[in-house]
């Protein structure tokens, strides 16, 4: 596997530094980009202090197990849909004990998954409060190009999350 771009590791360490600043920690649960994030979340120097962990859970079955998406939404809608992202984002996020959880699901080809086109992306955010920021995108390109836009995506909703909400507390 490839490292983080050079826009990934800037993106990761403005979250980072902006989740130590507040005391806040961060973990992801990741399906088509099977690490990236993890890994572009890790990259800087002093990740410890506020990214907890991830989970990938590339089979839709562990969805269910691992982060507690529910099984009749799985079998209702597919893995690749946004209340799927948002289970996954608070699952990982309760499970972890971490204030934001991130997720994604979609569908980084070369095939459509259930029923939905190769590009399709749904991110997730769970924050304090259980509050969700979704965003839903259609990427273009090849499986890598996907799953690398995937990942800048997801680190760009956290991001513009954390700075919106500078002044507000997480307690």
């Amino acid at each position: 596997m490839d490292g983080p771009t050079d826009g990934q590791m800037d993106a990761a360490a403005r979250i980072l530094a902006l989740l130590v600043g507040r005391g806040a920690t961060v973990s992801a649960a990741e399906s088509l980009t099977g690490g990236l994030i993890g890994v572009a979340l890790t990259a800087p120097a002093g990740a410890s202090a506020a990214f907890r962990g991830g989970v990938v859970a590339y089979a839709t079955d562990l969805k269910a197990a691992l982060l507690g998406v529910p099984p009749e939404l799985l079998s209702r809608e597919g893995a690749v849909h946004p209340d799927v992202a948002a289970a996954m984002a608070e699952g990982v996020r309760e499970r972890t004990k971490s204030d934001y959880g991130l997720a994604v699901t979609g569908v980084a080809g070369p095939d459509p998954q259930d029923g939905k086109p190769v590009g399709t992306v749904h991110i997730a955010l769970s924050g304090p409060g259980k509050r969700v920021w979704h965003r839903d995108i259609m990427l273009d390109g090849g499986r890598d190009q996907i799953r690398q836009g995937t990942c800048r995506e997801a680190l760009s909703l956290l991001r513009g999350v954390l700075e919106a909400n500078l002044g507000e507390h997480s307690g």
